[in-house]
């Protein structure tokens, strides 16, 4: 693919804005010890606890990081790597970040974690302020958004793909000998794809929006103190451009155009991208046209309410959040009658009652982890409905049509998040380094220290480096954590997987004034009660309860 000079300029030109980040601190924030996680701190706003919790969040995505690392580089056991990323496009496609375990970056759920952490930070962040780690957020997000501007070098081009699946998944080992060929897979003109593209400018103009405004989206917090007027403008320019090629007819699933992202992240829908795009498009630009097509998309495409959950794939359990967020906050340019909020104040509602009235598709452990029965729903990442779904409901919750429904949803998320944090009957914190009850072995090429691939829970026999931060897909339906290396489903990391414990964290800083439940734990907890053999789920399956397929 050939790029006209005046792209390449505007590309140079990004990155120059893209660089003028918030000073880092000095000395930098660097994980404690996960001993550290076990002690109780004093019960005060902000609370230690919970602001170490988000700086070790923020600290994973400096571990999955792909390209040159700069001097400030806080991550003593990662090396620049995929520096060639680009080259058979004859472009620099270099930076951004390592989608989960292994080494493939993948536009789509990057887009997704990206708008869902500048969500967060609209909402809640103060708790970024108060913990002092806005000036990592802003570090964070440059890092990723200056790959996805590398990743749209011109007006209908998209990046979706760098590296092959098939080859990435053969290979266990370190940054430092990356498989190849690493091939640079695009959606463009010729071959569209709708859902890729709305996605990626959903993540635009929702970080636009972040770096531009200091309006609250929620009540008793504002935006993170990282607004840069200049960096906003570029990331809305891209946002609006790929939103009109997004929108150009017809629509495609963007798998349709590159069957082979059917092996790592094909997308079940497009309808969720577009409407979810053109409200962030409208928040950034502060536009009433643009909230009015929001609305006209919903409709047109006939989206409703469902009984699926919040996730890279499926943005849809999100909308009526947002729609009722910007009617109720943003009235100087999302205009609608009363009559309209209680309708989206209803589908919200009625989202949220069908579960905890325990009439949607979920159903709770028997620990009280909501889990979906898809076979690749729950079984391979379990914590993630849980977050997503938390972080939606203590969101939503002060906006709730009555105090009643409002404590209960409150309620709710509180037992998912505290599940999540160790409240369990494994009496795990699913997040890597938080305390000495944390997964220890999460599925992590870069972290594991392996270089076998046929032995991957043995070599090394323990894991050479802390990932610290990284949450792990979670336990089974029978609430059992195996806690091996080479179960992909329970014990892989993965970027999306962080994103809405992010703004949990970041809203614990704000709210909490007592400590996480991890602290709570005591150490061996988990090792009293760790189940033997293996696990039956998408990486072990099996004919039976307990029963392991001879592989």
């Amino acid at each position: 693919m050939r790029i006209l000079g005046s792209s390449l300029l505007a590309v140079a030109l990004a990155g120059r804005v893209v660089d003028a980040a918030l000073p880092l601190p000095s000395p930098p924030f660097l994980p404690p010890q996960a001993s550290a996680g076990s002690q109780p701190s004093p019960a005060r706003i902000p609370n230690a606890q919970w602001s170490t919790l988000l700086g070790n969040l923020l600290y994973f995505y400096e571990a999955q990081r792909s390209g040159p690392l700069p001097s400030t580089n806080r991550v003593p056991w990662r090396n620049s790597s995929g520096l060639n990323d680009g080259s058979d496009l004859g472009i620099d496609l270099t930076g951004g970040y390592y989608d989960a375990g292994d080494y493939i970056k993948c536009t789509f759920p990057l887009s997704f974690t990206l708008a869902s952490i500048c969500w967060g930070a609209m909402d809640f962040g103060t708790g970024y302020d108060l913990a002092k780690q806005t000036p990592y957020l802003d570090d964070m997000l440059r890092w990723g958004l200056g790959w996805l501007i590398k990743a749209h070098p011109n007006d209908n081009t998209l990046i979706i793909q760098v590296g092959d699946a098939d080859i990435d998944n053969n290979y266990w080992g370190g940054d430092q000998t990356l498989p190849t060929p690493r091939p640079s897979l695009q959606i463009n003109a010729t071959s569209h794809g709708t859902d890729a593209a709305a996605s990626a400018a959903a993540a635009f103009a929702s970080c636009s929006a972040l770096y531009s405004s200091t309006i609250p989206l929620s009540k008793g917090s504002k935006p993170a103190a990282l607004q840069d007027t200049a960096f906003a403008n570029t990331l809305l320019g891209h946002a609006t451009k790929l939103f009109s090629f997004a929108t150009a007819q017809p629509f495609v699933h963007y798998q349709d155009s590159v069957p082979t992202v059917n092996d790592t992240y094909a997308s079940t829908g497009y309808e969720d991208d577009i409407v979810w795009a053109s409200l962030f498009v409208s928040l950034a630009e502060n536009s009433s046209s643009g909230f009015e097509t929001a609305k006209s998309y919903y409709n047109s495409l006939s989206l409703n309410v469902s009984d699926s959950y919040l996730s890279w794939d499926d943005k849809t359990p999100a909308l009526a959040v947002l729609f009722t967020q910007l009617l109720t906050f943003r009235s100087d340019f999302a205009k609608g009658t009363q009559g309209e909020l209680n309708t989206w104040k209803s589908r919200a509602e009625t989202y949220f009652d069908r579960i905890l009235q325990l009439k949607s598709r979920s159903s709770l452990t028997k620990g009280g982890l909501i889990w979906y029965p898809g076979p690749l729903e729950s079984p391979p990442a379990s914590v993630n409905p849980a977050v997503n779904l938390a972080m939606l409901l203590y969101r939503y919750a002060p906006m709730a049509t009555s105090q009643e429904k409002g404590d209960a949803y409150i309620a709710y998320a509180k037992k998912q998040l505290d599940y999540v944090l160790g409240k369990n009957p494994m009496h795990v914190p699913y997040i890597v380094g938080s305390n000495p009850n944390s997964p220890s072995n999460p599925h992590s090429a870069q972290a594991s220290g392996g270089t076998d691939v046929n032995d991957i829970d043995n070599n090394p026999p323990v894991e050479l480096h802390i990932l610290y931060g990284g949450v792990v897909g979670g336990p089974d339906e029978h609430d059992n954590f195996y806690d091996l290396r080479s179960d992909w489903a329970q014990s892989e990391v993965a970027l999306d997987y962080n994103a809405p414990v992010l703004t949990l964290a970041a809203m614990g800083v704000t709210n909490f004034a007592d400590d996480p439940y991890f602290t709570a734990l005591q150490p061996g907890a988990y090792s009293a009660v760790k189940p033997s053999g293996a696990p039956c789920d998408p990486a072990f399956p099996c004919t039976g309860r307990g029963k392991r397929h001879d592989l």
